[in-house]
């Protein structure tokens, strides 16, 4: 049983800055994955509609959402 552990100013704190950690890390590579693609991916996915596309690129933010978490978490 957890309790209110999570209360003490070093756990939240500590927490706080993992997960700052982590969307600055995940911001970073998915950055890089639209600098990487040879088009705009805003442009492809919000003004000419293309569902394929968002898939892939939502399916690519999970994942790295995924390996991010897995290697903050340890």
């Amino acid at each position: 049983m957890m309790g209110i552990e999570w209360l003490k100013p070093e756990v939240f704190f500590g927490s706080l800055l993992f997960a700052l950690l982590g969307v600055a890390i995940f911001w970073i590579c998915f950055v890089i994955v639209d600098k990487i693609t040879p088009y705009d991916l805003w442009g492809e996915i919000c003004e000419k509609k293309n569902t394929a596309l968002a898939i892939v690129v939502g399916s690519t933010a999970i994942a790295i959402g995924l390996i991010v978490s897995a290697a903050i978490h340890g």
